[in-house]
């Protein structure tokens, strides 16, 4: 497969750039990757890129948005955070890629048996973390059960889950207020802004439609 031109990337839409990706991640859990010279994408890609997605997602190592998507070289842009969250500097960076660099889709990927919403839900103070943490409490508070606080710590999966997934919900919100521009796009039609969980015990990839 070749890297993206300027021409390959004017005919992507975001539902073809979304079907993409899950057409990649299919190739991925089947351990089907599509062929391609990595080598020569470098040589391809030197004078510009031309990706059709924005994924932004956690840091963790068994997160990599290229790897679980099999895209290759010039194909995304790739954001990572621990707690996959926005802010000022994220959504800028979003908006360069979206505005002026021409792609279609942005996915807020979060991911089962997250470490970062784990220490959210255990309310883990350390050094920076702490602040980092924080931007993530607000998922912690939305999610209404379990009502036991008992069972409100990362040592219940199925909540740390529920925090995870709710934590994409209020990022995406967080995007359409706090980004006039991506949310204008959205508006008309030229950009999609979609959440997505990884399941770390299976390499699936559900979109929230």
């Amino acid at each position: 497969m070749k890297a993206h031109t300027k021409e390959s990337q004017a005919t992507m839409t975001p539902e073809k750039s979304l079907q993409f990706l899950k057409e990649g991640n299919v190739r991925f859990q089947s351990n089907l990757k599509a062929n391609r010279n990595l080598l020569e994408q470098v040589n391809d890609t030197s004078d510009g890129q031309f990706p059709f997605a924005t994924i932004l997602s956690c840091i963790d190592s068994r997160v990599s948005a290229e790897l679980v998507f099999d895209q290759g070289l010039g194909d995304i842009f790739s954001v990572r955070i621990a707690g996959n969250f926005v802010n000022e500097d994220i959504l800028g960076s979003m908006e360069f890629a979206c505005k002026l660099a021409g792609t279609k889709l942005i996915v807020v990927l979060g991911h089962t048996s997250c470490g970062a919403i784990k220490g959210a839900c255990d309310h883990a103070e350390m050094g920076n973390l702490t602040k980092l943490i924080e931007k993530i409490t607000p998922a912690v508070n939305a999610t209404d059960l379990p009502k036991d606080e008992s069972q409100r710590t990362s040592k219940n999966l199925e909540f740390v889950d529920s925090v995870a997934k709710k934590n994409v919900e209020l990022t995406l919100d967080r995007i359409h207020q706090e980004s006039p521009i991506l949310s204008e796009m959205a508006k008309n039609g030229e950009i999609m802004i979609i959440g997505a969980m990884y399941d770390i015990n299976t390499g699936g990839v559900t979109f929230y439609e």
